[in-house]
């Protein structure tokens, strides 16, 4: 584990940071210019890129590609690859520990969660944790304490503890749950039901979790992103090609966005006004203007475009 290879460029640097949106069926990450919604570059990657994460120092976004066994290192201002990690089984899912101790991976296909520790520039595997069928999104508490992780075809939601990184309990979920978000209080856990039209809430002070309300949002609700106000999450619709606006305090959905070809992940701008939205379905990526409630760009990227991430986005 930790063996780095030398990676390459893709992309020329450009004033305004990119938006990244990974291809997942096309093995590559589509480089879009913010100031001319036009694709400028393609950055190979491993096979199936679904998922990518920020380091801790800023430096890096890493882009998972389940299929290869790796982790593609990119700088996130310019979109030159920097590093190739290899030997990161089945990365579907990642995400940081807030201490910044732990990178903690999810083996979509292979039913395990992976916990790797981080020194800053090199990852060691220290624990895989067998966990039911299909591991699917992470969230990690602030404290650090507390993996959270979706599965995905039993129906389940996970917490792992991170002391011992064992499993402290498992809780039965709605219909194929997916991405999994924790209000900034700490008290509650949103998670989205894929198989159904809404998104289950879990009360998770107390020692085992309990399930408090389901938020109806649209068939396929799949993908969070918080707003930046402390306050909104948005969710992504894919079978209903919406996305919803959810009051994390009231439990209830405040607006509604049109997302055609459906949604799946999402980033914010930095001012909050803009979605920036993976059509899976359409080969596209949305730009939705929150405020006139309508698609404002689209532009074309590759086949099964899943994760979009920038660097000048909206407060977690």
């Amino acid at each position: 584990m930790g063996v780095l290879m030398a990676g390459t460029s893709a992309a020329q640097p450009a004033a305004e940071p990119p938006i990244f949106v990974l291809n997942s069926l096309q093995a590559d990450v589509s480089v879009i210019d913010p100031a001319t919604w036009t694709e400028r570059g393609r950055i190979a990657t491993g096979k199936e890129p679904h998922h990518l994460y920020l380091t801790p120092d800023e430096k890096s976004l890493i882009v998972a590609n389940a299929l290869s066994d790796s982790l593609t290192f990119v700088d996130p201002r310019t979109g030159q690859v920097q590093r190739t990690v290899n030997g990161v089984v089945d990365p579907y899912h990642l995400r940081f520990s807030p201490d910044m101790k732990w990178l903690v991976t999810a083996a979509n296909r292979l039913n395990h969660v992976d916990f790797y520790r981080w020194d800053g520039s090199d990852l060691t595997l220290v624990k895989r944790v067998p966990t039911s069928r299909t591991p699917s999104h992470l969230w990690i508490d602030a404290a650090s304490r507390t993996v959270y992780s979706s599965m995905q075809d039993s129906d389940e939601l996970v917490a792992i503890d991170i002391a011992t990184q064992t499993i402290r309990w498992r809780s039965p979920t709605g219909a194929m749950p997916a991405d999994v978000y924790g209000s900034p209080d700490g008290k509650l856990l949103f998670v989205g039901l894929t198989g159904s039209d809404s998104v289950e809430v879990f009360d998770i002070t107390g020692p085992q979790p309990r399930s408090v309300q389901r938020i109806k949002t649209g068939k396929g609700a799949h993908a969070f992103r918080a707003a930046g106000d402390g306050r909104h999450l948005f969710v992504s619709n894919r079978v209903a090609n919406t996305i919803s606006k959810i009051d994390m305090q009231s439990l209830q959905v405040v607006d509604s966005y049109p997302a055609p070809g459906g949604p799946d992940c999402m980033d914010v701008s930095a001012d909050g006004r803009y979605l920036y939205v993976s059509a899976r379905w359409a080969r596209k990526l949305l730009v939705i203007d929150t405020q006139q409630r309508k698609v404002a760009q689209e532009v074309r990227v590759g086949k099964s475009p899943h994760g979009v991430w920038t660097l000048r986005h909206a407060p977690r």
